[in-house]
């Protein structure tokens, strides 16, 4: 095993040359895939562009019931045509999204702590393949946390079901969440998302940072860039931008959609980003033109 002492700290990612795939499937690292886990992955990952789109409301799976989400009945038929994937806990899936919703679902797998617990990072598989298979899930999504008190317990969930999952041929999203006693640098996430792809994730979604091409050249797998905390809507549009130009393949977009004040347009300027090559600037001016034509 190799030790710390003596590692090379600089290195060269490469940041200009693309990766290397062997084959013509659009998505990152999955030419070797069979075709099952090639296809759930066409449907989480457009064809045309090989980006994504994800709205993620699992936070009731922990923190109850979220400013903007206390009535997903009524938020998510206004939203759901407006989004390439969904990703949430099977009892949002079951109670508020119609079966004939035919685009990506990603469903969460792992649970833990509630909010009113301080170590959220020690979490468990609550959700088995079988029930994945039931809901027909595209991908199944595991919290880790790497460098946090329940590190070794998160990698053993993830590296279970990405084993569960390949029987089926049912991809793996790896979530790096933020231990608090963690120092969230560029290094932390180049460790982190490495690490989970290297474990077999198939997606992985993490955090934008600085020098955040570098984060993603040295990932194999797709890049997917949530969102840290609500900013105000043309930062937040800044942020998508800056992501997508860094080479993330796609973006999951959660309080800064049911928080705003308008969210389907919120949703279709983020997907001008993600899918049209808009620019922060471009996308902005469509949010407010949408707002000033009350938002259709």
């Amino acid at each position: 095993m190799a030790e710390k002492k003596g590692v090379k700290v600089e290195k060269n990612y490469q940041t200009d040359v693309p990766f290397k795939t062997n084959g013509n499937f659009h998505v990152k690292g999955a030419a070797n895939l069979d075709w099952g886990m090639k296809k759930r992955l066409a449907n989480i990952f457009s064809p045309r562009g090989g980006n994504t789109l994800m709205f993620a409301f699992d936070h009731g799976s922990f923190m109850g019931s979220v400013s903007g989400l206390e009535r997903l009945d009524i938020l998510i038929p206004q939203l759901i045509d407006h989004f390439d994937v969904l990703m949430a806990a099977r009892g949002a899936l079951r109670t508020c999204v119609k079966p004939n919703f035919r685009k990506g679902i990603v469903l969460r797998v792992s649970a833990g702590a509630s909010m009113l617990n301080e170590d959220l990072s020690r979490e468990i598989i609550s959700v088995n393949i079988e029930e994945a298979i039931r809901i027909n899930a595209d991908c199944m999504a595991v919290q880790v946390f790497i460098g946090a008190r329940g590190q070794l317990l998160s990698i053993n969930n993830l590296s279970s079901v990405i084993n569960e999952g390949s029987k089926y041929s049912i991809p793996t999203l790896g979530v790096i969440d933020l231990g608090k006693d963690t120092e969230h640098s560029s290094q932390y996430f180049k460790l982190a998302t490495r690490i989970v792809a290297e474990l077999g994730a198939n997606i992985v979604k993490t955090y934008y940072c600085d020098d955040f091409d570098e984060v993603v050249a040295a990932c194999p797998v797709p890049v997917i860039v949530a969102e840290r905390n609500k900013l105000d809507e043309k930062d937040a549009l800044s942020m998508a931008y800056k992501s997508i130009q860094s080479g993330a393949c796609g973006l999951d977009m959660g309080s800064n959609i049911f928080q705003c004040s308008n969210p389907v347009a919120m949703a279709d300027a983020v997907g001008k980003i993600v899918h049209n090559k808009y620019s922060d600037a471009q996308a902005w001016e469509y949010f407010c033109d949408k707002i000033k034509k009350g938002g259709k």
